[in-house]
């Protein structure tokens, strides 16, 4: 049989069930023989794929798995940024590359021999767990072995570039199944000893508070959310993990980061003893001053990647290598102590610094934290939530947004690219066709992958995308302007950005679109179009001028360096009583 046939047919057995594509003919094989197996989704451009098979097997419950397929040449560098988002982000990734023939492969000694060929291997590498030329047919137990163990441990992406005439080769199905699949590596794992040591250092705190990452999964967060309050601590999530538990719940106080929520930040910064699950802690979490990072007390580090317990930053007291889920698992069962006034002052913290602070909103305009204050109370408890990846409309989602316990929420801010929300959402919709997917991002970000409105019109996806109408990149306008002297260059229509008149855009897709203000919330066309199935575009009216506080403020120093406040130190710096009342433990 083909060899691509004999692929396809492994790759459903290990649990693909989608394909994002661009045809291509340097895939015409693989593409022929995916589309006999797969539900194929065909994107605009490559870096859709890619985000939308990160995305959707991020958001997947039910084991579901999807892969990108791009040509060779310019299919596979346009697809470069997906992979370097997952794999920043540790996400599981499957990425099948085309490639000329194996016979016009210059193999390092030109520039270039086939037509459209490119190293993409050479590429991928430094942002792949796995990138490798199959320039002869592997077997099943080596291509299971390429493509799963990648996604034990620390998740990342897997490159497999596949020659033309390697895909469409005739080959002996019993000779490439006989070798049994290998058995994946185990992941590090705490010993009985060292989880009873790390539960005394609890009992013995004055101030743990739980940190949550990313690497917990969403099946271990649910199956800790009613042994949250009985453990007694205050768990904080980062942004990756916001779905980990629920707003509302008693034990849940918010997500600590540079651009992360004041009350959240004041709490992490006076713990005495700050238990980090399945996080890497970078910059973005710790801030870049990071050697005031909890400065009152220790930090114990649980990560599966030795690398990430050994970097320098932040100061790291007990580094643990293990599995973040199974030691969870096993602390929540045991006796963790009273920690009931700690927890009665982080109430009192979280009541006395509400999250939407002082900003300037113009009067013509809604202000992006009440209209985000206000989605959260209209969405429900199994939509699924795309908050872009960055910018102003990224960091109003994450300090504002109320999560609610079933919801999904899938962002990617290691690389923190714009262009990654409306991809995305669609992955994340496809995984779940029967549920509500809704994004929020900026109309500079939007711009940037705009062209698959396409898909989602196509697919008929149940996708709300909310568009922030600010004329522009709000962020990068604000750094000109306060860094700068407002000197703006390409950050908006007026110096140089060209964006096109959203509503009139939707229409050459037939997507419906509506322009909201203030009074949305009482809206009835908001509420008809809003739960009404398929897709729909929300432009919302955003002050170009808008202001963004809370947020961690720094200056040039006198050699043109830039130097950072702590966490705790967050501008607009709040008045003395409240500074008081609020940072009891940083004097």
């Amino acid at each position: 049989m083909k060899y691509s046939d004999l692929m396809a047919e492994w790759l459903k057995s290990m649990g693909y069930t989608h394909c994002f594509y661009v045809a291509g003919g340097n895939i015409m094989h693989l593409l022929a023989s995916s589309a006999k197996h797969f539900k194929m989704v065909s994107v605009i451009h490559e870096v859709a794929a890619g985000v939308a098979a990160e995305y959707f097997n991020e958001a997947s419950t039910d084991g579901s798995k999807a892969f990108a397929l791009v040509t060779a040449g310019p299919g596979m560098t346009n697809l470069v940024t997906a992979l370097a988002g997952a794999f920043l982000e540790s996400r599981e990734l499957l990425v099948i590359g085309g490639q000329v023939k194996t016979a016009d492969l210059s193999r390092g000694t030109l520039r270039q021999r086939g037509i459209q060929e490119i190293d993409g291997v050479a590429i991928a590498r430094p942002v792949c767990s796995v990138a490798e030329l199959l320039d002869e047919p592997v077997s099943r137990a080596r291509m299971e072995q390429l493509v799963l163990d990648a996604n034990h441990g620390r998740k990342g992406p897997v490159f497999l570039e596949l020659p033309l005439d390697i895909q469409g080769r005739s080959v002996d199905r019993a000779e490439l199944e006989q070798l049994a699949p290998p058995v994946p590596p185990a992941l590090p794992q705490a010993s009985d000893a060292v989880i009873a040591e790390l539960a005394a250092k609890i009992r013995a705190a004055q101030r743990p508070l739980l940190l949550l990452g990313g690497g917990v999964s969403r099946a271990t967060a649910q199956a800790l959310q009613d042994r949250f309050a009985a453990m007694g601590l205050p768990v904080t999530t980062t942004w990756n993990a916001a779905d980990r538990i629920a707003a509302d719940h008693p034990n849940y106080f918010g997500r600590p980061n540079t651009w992360g929520q004041r009350y959240a930040n004041l709490l992490l910064q006076q713990s005495d003893l700050l238990l980090a699950m399945g996080t890497r802690l970078g910059m973005q979490q710790t801030g870049f001053n990071w050697q005031q990072f909890v400065p009152k007390g220790q930090v114990v580090h649980v990560d599966c990647d030795l690398a990430e317990l050994e970097k320098g930053h932040p100061r790291v007291e007990h580094p643990i290598h293990a599995d973040a889920n199974s030691l969870l698992l096993a602390l929540a069962q045991q006796d963790l102590g009273e920690h009931g006034d700690w927890l009665a002052y982080c109430r009192e913290v979280k009541a006395a610094l509400p999250l939407i602070e002082q900003n300037s909103t113009g009067e013509a305009y809604i202000s992006p934290y009440r209209f985000v204050e206000q989605l959260s109370r209209r969405c429900h408890a199994d939509d699924v939530v795309i908050p872009c990846s960055s910018g102003g409309a990224f960091t109003v989602m994450m300090q504002t947004f109320a999560q609610q316990r079933g919801q999904t929420i899938v962002t990617n801010k290691g690389l923190a690219s714009m262009g990654y929300g409306l991809s995305g959402a669609i992955g994340a919709a496809l995984a779940h066709p029967d549920r509500r997917t809704l994004l929020v991002e900026g109309d500079g970000g939007f711009a940037q992958n705009l062209q698959e409105i396409g898909t989602a019109a196509v697919n008929k996806l149940n996708l709300k995308m909310f568009i922030f109408d600010d004329n522009g990149y709000a962020s990068i306008r604000m750094t000109q302007k306060n860094y700068f002297g407002g000197s703006y260059i390409g950050c908006d229509i007026n110096s140089g950005l060209g964006l096109p008149d959203w509503e009139q855009l939707f229409k050459a897709w037939n997507v419906p679109a509506l322009r909201i203000g203030k009074d949305f919330d009482g809206s009835a066309d908001f509420a008809a179009l809003f739960d009404a199935p398929g897709p729909a575009a929300f432009i919302v009216s955003i002050d170009p001028e808008q202001s963004y506080f809370p947020k961690i403020m720094s200056r040039v120093t006198e050699s043109g360096a830039m130097e950072s406040n702590p966490l705790h130190q967050m501008s607009p710096a709040l008045d003395d009583a409240l500074q008081r009342a609020t940072m009891r433990y940083l004097d």
